[in-house]
C-alpha cells in the first residue's frame, strides 16, 4: 500500500486499503486533480493506469512515484477527442490487469493557461467539447458496457460546481456548457447502468491548480470569499472525495453531482 505524504504535517498519512486488489484508470492525470486523484487512489490500495495525452514524461512520474511506494501503475497515452484512441485506451485498461473496477474521467482541455488562454471563444469550445464532453462520454459508454457486463464498477466523472447556478464571463460560459452537460450526462448514464454500475461526478469549486497558482489579486480573493470554509480547494480535497465514491462506503450512492468547494 502506499503511504502518501502530507506536506502541510510533514508527516506521512495512515495508509489505507478500501481499494486493495481492485484496479483504478484516471484520465488526465498527469498532473493536477488527476495526478491527486491517481495517487489517492493507489494509497488506498487500487492499482492504477495513469493516462495523459501529451505528457508522457509527467505521467511516467507518477507511475513511478506509486511503484517506488509498492503500489502497482503503468501508463497509457491516448487523445481521447478521438474516438479510435479512445477505444484503444479501453482496451488497454482491460488487457492490463483483465478488468478495471474504478474509471474517473478527469481528463479535460485546458483553455486557461499558456497559448490557449489566448484562443478564440471559438477555438475554446470546441476544444472543451471534443475533450471534456466528448471523451468523457465516449470513454464512459465504453467502459460502462464493459463493467455491466462483469456486473460491478464505478464511473466517476468531473463537473463544476457553478455550471448551474452560473457565472459572468466566457470562461463561465464555458465551463458552464461543457460541464454542465457532463453532469447531465452523469444523471443519465447512471440509470442506464444501475444497479450494476455506480456512476457519480465530482463538482469541484475554485480549485488551486496551475491557473489558480498565477492567478490575480482579484481571484486569489474571490476564491476565497466565495468559499464558506474562506479558502481554496485543494486537488487533495478532490481526491479524497472520489476515493470516498470509489469505496464500498459509497455502495448507496449513485446519479449524485458531489460538490467539493468548501460551501458556495
Amino acid at each position: 500500500m502506499i503511504e502518501k505524504p502530507d506536506a502541510r504535517q510533514g508527516r506521512k498519512l495512515v495508509p489505507m486499503s478500501q481499494l486493495t486488489g481492485l484496479t483504478a484508470v484516471v484520465t488526465g492525470s498527469s498532473s493536477g486533480i488527476g495526478r491527486a486523484i491517481a495517487l489517492e487512489l493507489a494509497t488506498a490500495g487500487a492499482a492504477v493506469l495513469v493516462h495523459a495525452c501529451r505528457s508522457h514524461a509527467a505521467a511516467a512520474q507518477v507511475a513511478q512515484f506509486i511503484r517506488d511506494q509498492g503500489g502497482q501503475a503503468d501508463v497509457e497515452m491516448a487523445d481521447v477527442a478521438q474516438p479510435e484512441q479512445a477505444a484503444r485506451l479501453v482496451e488497454r485498461a482491460w488487457e492490463w490487469r483483465g478488468g478495471v473496477d474504478i474509471w474517473v474521467n478527469n481528463a479535460g482541455a485546458d483553455t486557461l493557461t499558456g497559448d490557449a488562454g489566448q484562443w478564440t471563444f471559438e477555438h475554446k469550445l470546441d476544444a472543451l467539447w471534443q475533450v471534456d464532453v466528448g471523451g468523457t462520454i465516449r470513454l464512459s459508454r465504453l467502459a460502462g458496457e464493459r463493467m455491466r457486463a462483469a456486473g460491478h464498477g464505478v464511473i466517476l466523472n468531473v463537473g463544476w460546481d457553478q455550471a448551474e447556478s452560473g457565472m459572468e464571463g466566457d470562461s463561465g460560459q464555458l465551463f458552464a456548457a461543457t460541464k454542465g452537460a457532463v453532469m447531465a450526462f452523469t444523471k443519465s448514464l447512471a440509470r442506464t447502468l444501475a444497479p450494476q454500475v455506480r456512476v457519480n461526478c465530482l463538482a469541484p469549486g475554485w480549485i488551486k491548480t496551475a491557473w489558480g497558482d498565477r492567478a490575480t489579486e482579484y481571484w486569489q480573493e474571490r476564491a476565497c470569499r466565495e468559499s464558506m470554509l474562506a479558502r481554496w480547494g485543494t486537488p487533495e480535497d478532490v481526491a479524497r472525495m472520489a476515493r470516498f465514491l470509489a469505496s464500498p462506503d459509497a455502495s448507496f450512492i449513485t446519479g449524485q453531482i458531489v460538490a467539493v468547494n468548501g460551501g458556495h
